[in-house]
């Protein structure tokens, strides 16, 4: 097998927390192509830009997991700059996109925008940065169009607000519903392995099988769960996912 027929594309991410709230915003780009998105930009335009100055990356695109404003704030004001098409988060979420700029006063945040995204995202879509290919799982509980946007060989998922290390997204705003997220972290979360690690909307990260052992909302000897697994981490599994280091 050739050097040509092994290599793989590369992708490099940086986490940039933004708004007041500390929303993890993750700028994710081909080294190839220097071209990249911005996941749930929620504000603070000028230091996602700058960030992007910094490395180089041209944003092509903008995916957001969910409608609220600490995700979805600088949506608009990222396209108008640099042209970007706004993708996700699913059509149930419209009503908070819509919201934006309300909800963020509440919490003195004037900078966010309402947005209409060009494209909604469905449960199985696929997205595609610089050869790779992104899965997406519609994850409703926190918000009703939650989505969830993954890469399997790459080992590494971003969950906005479903879930957190040691914890999971609150169900107490309009329309969230606390046994729907539970069944969406177990059955469109966990059967992707163990060894996924991920990005939350806020606070460090970690892997699902981390949170399967010590999460007390989501522990499988809280929930139960004994569903088929895809695998443990194997060598290649590691070697792939050293790739997001």
């Amino acid at each position: 097998m050739t050097d040509q027929q092994t290599a793989q594309p590369k992708l490099e991410i940086r986490v940039i927390p933004t708004t007041p709230l500390q929303q993890n915003t993750s700028m994710i780009w081909s080294i190839e192509t220097m071209e990249g998105v911005f996941v749930d930009p929620g504000g603070d335009i000028d230091k996602l830009m700058g960030a992007a100055e910094q490395f180089g990356v041209n944003i092509k695109q903008v995916w957001l997991t969910h409608g609220h404003m600490d995700h979805a704030g600088a949506a608009k004001a990222v396209k108008d700059i640099t042209g970007a098409e706004i993708i996700g988060p699913h059509k149930d979420d419209q009503w908070l996109l819509d919201e934006i700029e309300s909800s963020g006063a509440r919490y003195g945040i004037t900078d966010g925008q309402n947005v209409t995204p060009d494209r909604y995202l469905e449960d199985g879509d696929e997205l595609e940065l610089g050869g790779i290919k992104f899965g997406v799982a519609h994850c409703p509980g926190h918000t009703p169009g939650h989505v969830v946007i993954y890469n399997e060989s790459g080992a590494l998922a971003f969950v906005g607000d479903v879930l957190f290390r040691g914890s999971i997204g609150r169900t107490d705003f309009p329309r969230g519903n606390h046994q729907q997220l539970i069944d969406s972290i177990t059955g469109k979360l966990w059967p992707l392995g163990k060894d996924i690690r991920f990005v939350p909307g806020h606070g460090p990260m970690s892997t699902f099988g981390q949170e399967r052992t010590d999460n007390p909302f989501v522990a499988d000897a809280v929930t139960g769960y004994q569903g088929a697994q895809k695998g443990e981490a194997s060598e290649i599994d590691q070697r792939l996912a050293k790739r997001w280091s």
